[in-house]
């Protein structure tokens, strides 16, 4: 559940007026993270940005309405994907099974991108105006889960149930993230599964396992 997605379609990565041979929206990413990194959020502006990238400041809007996007693209296409496989999930497979497989397949980190996700984190956990606005964009993620608990259920996404499905498997997931980038030792997909397999089988027999 991070921030990206495996089977996105090719629009979100797309410019809004071209592609650019000099640069991509996934370099602008990087750069970014590297900026961030290097001098803090604050310090960094669009223009550093783009003349390290060697592109124009018109051309990093191609991509980003703003700087604080760079953060969030990612996850947010990942929502966009997450609508997108809940849509195809088949009419009778259950509900947690289908946001189970939905959540994996629309992630697709390995250990080699640990260290700029640690780098975004970093910036969404220390930066007080985007920490405070991360709060609607794993909303956004749950909401997505809760719309299709809520189709399956023939209730609404605001209800209890569909509400409590989707924010649950957010939290395991945030978790499984989390361990992911402090370890740095298997891909993300590993963790994810674990922590899916226990909330779809809420848990049971945890209990019983040696400490």
């Amino acid at each position: 559940m991070a921030t990206g997605s495996a089977a996105r379609s090719a629009a979100p990565n797309e410019p809004r007026s071209g592609r650019p041979r000099a640069t991509s929206r996934r370099t602008l990413e990087r750069i970014a993270l590297e900026l961030f990194s290097e001098q803090g959020f604050d310090a960094t502006t669009v223009e550093q940005i783009a003349d390290r990238a060697g592109v124009s400041r018109r051309t990093f809007f191609r991509y980003f309405d703003t700087k604080a996007d760079v953060l969030w693209s990612e996850f947010d296409a990942e929502v966009e994907t997450l609508h997108r496989l809940l849509g195809e999930a088949p009419a009778g497979q259950p509900v947690t099974e289908s946001i189970r497989q939905a959540v994996l397949a629309a992630n697709h980190y390995g250990v080699d991108d640990v260290a700029s996700l640690r780098a975004r984190m970093q910036v969404i956990s220390h930066v007080p105006a985007i920490s405070a606005a991360s709060t609607q964009h794993y909303d956004n993620w749950a909401g997505a889960l809760a719309e299709f608990a809520a189709r399956r259920l023939g209730q609404r996404a605001d209800d209890l149930i569909p509400r409590a499905i989707g924010y649950s498997a957010l939290g395991v997931c945030r978790a499984a993230f989390d361990q992911w980038v402090a370890r740095r030792d298997a891909d993300l997909i590993s963790y994810l599964d674990i922590a899916l397999t226990a909330w779809q089988s809420g848990f049971a027999g945890l209990e019983d396992s040696p400490a």
